[in-house]
């Protein structure tokens, strides 16, 4: 009878969850870049496609670069977002000249992608030097920069982005015969203020940028025409007009509707007037629905403290500690077991340490960025498989150190006794071993703390969201917003841990690890 019950029970909540997958209704994902307007424009969209009233579309914001974006449209996490013609031509087509729409999207349609709606601006790139210094060193145009005195070299201050795209810095030096280092990478939404403090020269721009107008800055003439224009448009999946009908009707009235000027205010408000991203878009389009001119950036003043309990907090927390906790069991699962292993078998025990060590070694993005095709996906995956590795490394070496630890002749008493080795394992060796094990999985769940923030770049939320945002705008009250609470979380998950073990381990095994 019992196990009767049990089946039917398990056929009413397979039952109940197909009931719920299947009344879930399709969303409309909307993606976008990690820099202001990108996070504008996505908002743009999403509330525009929301207001047909077909769909709940959602704004998955800064994923990250154009590789991470692109791959996320091609895999369906997202179905929309708002991309640039040069982009499009130069860096994902690989193309030597920007065509038409039409032709664009013969080339797309391999992919599964196609473009459309101009949204009537160019965004252009740029380079920028602070006025005064542009006067000093007779610097006007881009060509100026090849006749550059040895011993006056500039400081370059070039988006990572920049550098590494095909119709970045390496097309830019042999357009202009540039015999000049490849400079280091510095985040745009930091460019600027290191400019303006002196620490570089010269940046990169975008022509539509809000900082544009708040600095002394002269923008070099494109002489030699290099940059191709940047015409701002959607690049969408082909079934989305199929799926969401209405929706992507609505998203075609947004064609011709942004004007270079009305982008800039747009940007400025949220860089300098401090405005959400969602509030500026929404401010925009019921000012374009009401036919009235678009008001100028207002200033506010805004603290961390107010940053910090707006209406997204117990959404990123609750991302934030799913990501360390699903991380954590899984490398719990995987690094207790390959600790024993190590202890009992010391030539595999080599390589199990030294893989776990290498993982550390691994830089975080470019972790993530090998997941993604991997996986072929964006978000709470990739950000797992890479939390969950780089939590294994404290794990694995203290159940190793803590089993090594162990006397021999304790291990031979129970042998004497006709025990079989797991037993010994399982009943003498990990309980005398707990209390290391612990010390290891406590390191481990610390350090996840941190290192889930690095899971906002590719979209899985956390805490990390309000740091890249803080990132992008140059904002230090988002980024503290976000650094803080991730800081304070840490202390509180040590002191969890702490008090875990006194309840866990008993008083003896404690003082033994304590002498050890």
């Amino acid at each position: 009878m019992g196990s009767r019950i049990r089946v039917l029970c398990v056929m009413a909540m397979t039952l109940a969850f197909m009931h719920v997958a299947l009344a879930v209704p399709a969303i409309l994902k909307v993606g976008s870049k990690r820099f202001t307007e990108s996070y504008v424009l996505g908002e743009l969209i999403a509330q525009q496609a929301r207001a047909a009233g077909e769909t709940a579309a959602v704004h998955q914001r800064g994923l990250g670069n154009t590789g991470i974006v692109l791959n996320a449209l091609k895999t369906g996490d997202i179905d929309v977002y708002a991309e640039y013609t040069g982009t499009i031509a130069k860096e994902i087509l690989r193309l030597d000249a920007v065509p038409s729409l039409d032709e664009l999207n013969r080339q797309l349609a391999p992919m599964g992608l196609a473009v459309a709606v101009p949204l009537g601006f160019n965004n252009t790139y740029a380079l920028a030097m602070r006025t005064a210094d542009a006067k000093a060193r007779q610097i006007a145009k881009i060509s100026d920069l090849a006749t550059l005195a040895a011993a006056t070299p500039l400081r370059f201050g070039l988006s990572q982005e920049f550098i590494g795209r095909a119709d970045g810095w390496p097309g830019l030096q042999r357009h202009y015969v540039l015999h000049l280092e490849t400079p280091r990478g510095l985040d745009h939404g930091l460019a600027y203020q290191a400019l303006a403090q002196s620490q570089v020269d010269l940046i990169d721009v975008y022509s539509t940028d809000a900082m544009l107008e708040k600095y002394p800055l002269t923008v070099l003439q494109d002489d030699k025409q290099y940059f191709p224009r940047y015409d701002a448009v959607l690049l969408y999946r082909t079934d989305l007009p199929q799926r969401f009908p209405r929706s992507w009707a609505a998203l075609g009235k947004l064609q011709g509707a942004i004007a270079d000027a009305a982008m800039r205010r747009m940007n400025a408000a949220a860089e300098l007037g401090g405005k959400d991203f969602a509030v500026v878009a929404q401010d925009f389009l019921a000012q374009r629905a009401a036919h009235s001119s678009a008001a100028g950036a207002k200033t506010s003043s805004r603290s961390w403290l107010h940053e910090l309990f707006r209406d997204d907090f117990w959404r990123l927390t609750f991302e934030h500690l799913a990501l360390v906790f699903i991380a954590l069991a899984t490398s719990i699962v995987l690094g207790v077991p390959l600790g024993i292993i190590a202890a009992k078998r010391a030539k595999i025990g080599a390589v199990i340490l030294t893989l776990t060590g290498m993982l550390q070694t691994i830089p975080s993005l470019a972790l993530l960025a090998i997941l993604i095709p991997v996986t072929g996906r964006i978000g709470q995956v990739p950000a797992l498989i890479a939390l969950a590795l780089y939590a294994l490394l404290p794990i694995v070496r203290n159940t190793h150190t803590g089993l090594q630890q162990i006397p021999v002749g304790m291990k031979q008493a129970a042998q004497s006794l006709g025990l079989e080795s797991s037993t010994i394992i399982w009943r003498i060796e990990l309980p005398l071993a707990a209390a290391t094990i612990w010390a290891g999985i406590k390191t481990s769940a610390v350090i996840s703390v941190g290192t889930a923030t690095i899971a906002a770049f590719v979209g899985a939320g956390g805490y990390g969201e309000r740091i890249v945002t803080g990132l992008a705008l140059n904002d230090n009250a988002t980024l503290l917003a976000g650094a803080i609470p991730c800081a304070v979380l840490a202390l509180l998950i040590e002191a969890a841990f702490g008090f875990g073990e006194r309840w866990v381990i008993p008083a003896g095994l404690r003082n033994r690890a304590a002498t050890h």
